[in-house]
């Protein structure tokens, strides 16, 4: 429990002994002011718990330093007991209270009146200070949620990254490339707008894994699929490794035509990396089989058809001696 300040506010100093000896206890701190001005400077510089405040001074008198407390902002919650030996009657005590004072006492004090009516103003000054520290602490605690929040929201994000996309390369992994790929079947279907699919896979990948080991094979993945990722331009294209070496790019709102374009820029994007492959066949270095197929949705074909399609047009690419480019039907 904090210290309880207390301004006793008189211009004789026969009557601060008196007060200050009415108030010395542990628990509470005495200020001293022989005049209104004094007292309102020392209001600048404490927070007090009560001031006690004689009427008749010279100078500024109570009701006007009342009056002062009451229009500061700092200063106008601090209760105001007016300690006089003045009675001229209910009029005087109105405009006490009128001035901002919560109470009256009149000289000669009575020391259990006097001490239990400042102790009332103390516990309350303490309940306050207790109130106040509640608030801070639960300032703080609200702080420290809004931060564990944050810290939330962000890992929820991280782990929705995680759950979508594939941990290697980055790109969407074959759960979300399902997801989005039905997504997109519907809304070509609904607007009656093509959509193609690109299925690329890496020739002869296993041969580079036994031939360079699985480190090497990891790199080599990471730089196609980088190559995949930055040769679709659109937003609204998407690309995802949907098997071990096996990547896949939807195509809203294209036709046949412009999909065998994005392809054959995958096919020499991949080319250009230049990766060594001493266990290929075909190249020295790493390349890719691309197919290639494209639908206006109907009643007729479901997302299956189209994919067994471009599987087919694969499928038809390595057959024609791989690091080529080849489309299929959906009748194949």
């Amino acid at each position: 429990m904090g210290i309880a300040k207390v301004l006793i506010v008189d211009d004789r100093p026969e009557n601060l002994l008196t007060l200050e000896g009415l108030l010395e206890q542990p628990g509470i701190e005495i200020i001293r002011a022989n005049s209104g001005e004094e007292a309102l400077a020392h209001m600048l510089d404490h927070d007090f718990a009560l001031v006690l405040l004689d009427v008749q001074m010279p100078g500024m008198d109570g009701y006007e330093v009342a009056e002062l407390m009451r229009g500061n902002k700092k200063t106008k919650h601090i209760p105001i007991i007016f300690v006089t030996a003045e009675v001229k009657g209910k009029a005087q005590v109105f405009k006490g209270y009128e001035s901002g004072a919560v109470d009256y006492l009149f000289k000669p004090l009575d020391a259990h009146i006097f001490q239990s009516k400042v102790g009332v103003f103390i516990e309350l000054f303490h309940h306050k200070e207790a109130l106040e520290q509640k608030s801070l602490e639960l300032d703080q605690k609200l702080a420290e949620l809004e931060e564990l929040q944050q810290q939330l929201e962000q890992t929820n994000e991280q782990l929705l990254l995680l759950s979508i996309t594939d941990g290697l390369t980055g790109l969407l992994n074959k759960r979300q490339f399902n997801t989005n790929f039905t997504h997109e079947w519907k809304r070509a279907y609904r607007n009656k707008s093509p959509l193609s699919l690109i299925i690329i896979d890496i020739d002869f990948f296993k041969a580079y894994n036994d031939t360079y080991g699985h480190t090497k094979g990891d790199e080599c993945l990471i730089k196609v699929a980088q190559a995949v990722s930055e040769t679709v331009k659109r937003d609204v294209d998407l690309s995802a490794r949907i098997g071990g070496e096996e990547f896949a790019i939807i195509l809203p709102d294209t036709e046949l035509k412009g999909a065998q374009f994005v392809a054959e820029r995958v096919r020499s994007n991949v080319e250009k990396l230049a990766i060594q492959h001493e266990g290929s066949p075909v190249s020295d270095t790493i390349t890719v089989s691309v197919g290639t197929a494209s639908v206006v949705p109907t009643q007729k074909e479901d997302t299956v058809s189209l994919i067994k399609a471009a599987d087919a047009a694969l499928y038809k690419a390595k057959g024609e001696g791989r690091n080529v480019c080849c489309t299929a039907s959906l009748s194949c």
